[in-house]
């Protein structure tokens, strides 16, 4: 269980040694005093309770702030320098992310794999208000511009629509159906604000600068993230809702944290019983959660699981909180002023929010099942009117259809093998071009053979690095409880854990882009503890030459991470290259 405050164990030290700064304590690579992390959840700074008299005129509020939030927390953005440098570097590796993703979005003109449902979809709900059917072999003509075969019977989908109107909304502002990078404009603005939202997210949760930016830099050159941000599909907008959800919720832990420690404070400071501690109002943070997780339940119902991961994290957040602050039976308080009102604010919200995502649907006649209801007198959920029992219809099929899915493909893949991209997707390999020889390959690649390929794999480095540091995530949440360890690996118990159910279904590596940015959140946690805390005054001339060596250690493995982005960025985007160049790129033979 994740939790922090006075409940944390300290790792045992030897004599001679300073002490570690405690499980909630996450040192950053930076030398700079600011991003360091002193959460200081074992008491550290404090070991008597808040209700014990204190031995200086501290006022009980801001000693609780401190425990609550720790140092490094409350200085993060204490100077108008620090804030600046936390905006300037997310948003260096937020440009490098637009650049990687916006260039050449056209390329190719082509529907790559499952855009041939999702981008003709997407333009079917622009025209139609919901999915409509197209004639027969309609994908030659729409890459034309034709979209004359347009019908007007509805064609059966068995995903929600909010994120085919996403790609609907990037047609519509990016030039129209002509163009292929209209196609695909919100996916790649998505995935280049993604970059912008963990850099921040990161910087807060690890109260360092330098590792939000690690972050944000190790996802501008991720290929999962690179891949899905310039090919329309769904699941990079069911990342960005969670992740959203997820930057949310951080920042409702630290602004409920500070409202908690001011009005404990209070109590304390006139003398009064903290009982179980004090309300903490309505929380905007959490709902505008509620509010994302139910685009990414519209989005694909998979984002069902990180409602339920998400919702639990934040309520032991409030826990561990409530506890830290001394609030004595905590578990009781909890239940009744935090986990009643977080289920009632964030499940009714996400509810709302999905079925709102049906309006076009709702507003037509001729959506798939619209008329359901009326067509089957006496079926049904018979309490719920027409439309939403037609729709709770709908959604049997839909359930019936994802539950069943056996189709055999060629790059399905099982979950166990996702967190090493041990069998990606292929998405784009033309014969038309792997098929040239002669002077048509010499003159498209300078070799006797040439590829074009689209391959959804994630940068090596990352990922394989990334599956080590799971491992250790893991070790400290349990050994340390550290609740950044559990933060960084919620989105994996999200978006990886529960497909192990659906392991006899048809399903693809590509899944992955769900979670990606936890994973890149757990490697990055886990380089912040290799480098440790920056030594301080008392610290031996030993101790400065081992941390810079770490330091150095770490700067050259990401390097590494960048260079290793920028060899595979050709078969991440389609560049037409000699056959042997993409060959060398494919490091397992699972790969090709």
């Amino acid at each position: 269980m994740p939790t922090d405050g006075d409940d944390t164990e300290r790792q045992p030290t030897e004599q001679g040694t300073a002490p570690h700064a405690g499980a909630d304590t996450l040192p950053s690579p930076a030398p700079d005093a600011p991003d360091r992390d002193v959460d200081d959840p074992a008491g550290t700074a404090d070991d008597r309770g808040p209700d014990e008299p204190a031995e200086d005129p501290e006022p009980h509020g801001q000693r609780l702030l401190r425990r609550l939030l720790g140092a490094g927390t409350l200085a993060l953005d204490a100077t108008p320098r620090a804030r600046l440098h936390g905006w300037l570097w997310a948003l260096a590796v937020t440009a490098l992310a637009g650049f990687l993703r916006l260039w050449n979005l056209e390329r190719p003109h082509r529907l790559v794999f499952d855009e041939t449902y999702y981008v003709k979809d997407a333009y079917s709900l622009l025209m139609r208000g919901y999915e409509a059917t197209w004639g027969d072999e309609p994908n030659a003509r729409f890459e034309a511009g034709d979209v004359s075969m347009l019908g007007t019977d509805p064609a059966y989908v068995v995903h929600p629509p909010v994120g085919k109107w996403m790609i609907a909304l990037g047609i519509r502002l990016g030039g129209g159906v002509e163009s292929s990078a209209a196609w695909r404009m919100a996916a790649a603005v998505c995935g280049t604000l993604a970059v912008l939202m963990i850099a921040r997210i990161a910087r807060r949760l690890f109260a360092s600068t330098a590792l939000g930016t690690t972050a944000g830099l190790f996802l501008a050159v991720d290929g999962q993230a690179i891949v899905h941000s310039r090919v329309s599909l769904l699941d990079p907008f069911l990342m960005f809702f969670a992740l959203a959800a997820f930057g949310c919720l951080i920042l409702d832990r630290e602004q409920a944290r500070r409202r908690l420690a001011v009005r404990a404070g209070a109590v304390l400071d006139s003398g009064g019983p903290l009982g179980w501690g004090p309300g903490l109002g309505f929380r905007w943070w959490r709902l505008a959660a509620g509010v994302l997780l139910g685009l990414a339940i519209g989005t694909k119902w998979s984002g069902l699981y990180f409602l339920a991961v998400f919702g639990l994290l934040t309520v032991l957040w409030d826990a561990t909180a409530r506890r830290s602050a001394g609030v004595r039976p905590w578990v009781r308080a909890t239940l009744v002023k935090d986990a009643v009102v977080a289920f009632l604010v964030m499940v009714p919200t996400a509810l709302a929010t999905y079925l709102a995502s049906w309006a076009g649907w709702f507003a037509t006649d001729s959506g798939w099942d619209r008329h359901w209801a009326e067509n089957n007198p006496g079926q049904g959920v018979q309490w719920l009117p027409p439309a939403l029992r037609s729709l709770w219809s709908y959604h049997q099929g839909m359930w019936r259809f994802h539950s069943d899915l056996e189709t055999p493909h060629s790059y399905a893949a099982g979950p166990l093998g996702w967190i090493v991209q041990w069998r990606p997707t292929s998405y784009y390999y033309p014969a038309e071009v792997s098929g040239l020889t002669g002077d048509a390959a010499q003159q498209a690649c300078g070799a006797a053979s040439c590829s074009q390929a689209i391959v959804a794999v994630g940068n090596p480095l990352i990922w394989w690095a990334g599956t080590a540091a799971i491992l250790v995530a893991l070790f400290w949440l349990v050994r340390y409880r550290d609740w950044r360890a559990g933060a960084a690996l919620s989105g994996i118990v999200a978006g990886w854990v529960p497909w192990f159910a659906y392991a006899h279904r048809t399903i693809f590596t590509f899944y992955t882009i769900a979670f990606v940015p936890w994973v890149v959140l757990t490697l990055v946690y886990v380089l912040g503890l290799l480098v440790g805390p920056a030594v301080g005054d008392d610290g031996t001339a030993r101790d400065r030459r081992a941390r810079r060596w770490t330091v150095a250690a770490v700067g050259v493995f990401v390097a590494l991470v960048v260079a290793v982005g920028l060899f595979f960025y050709p078969v991440w985007v389609g560049f037409v290259i000699p056959y042997d160049q993409w060959h060398l790129r494919m490091w397992l033979p699972t790969w090709i």
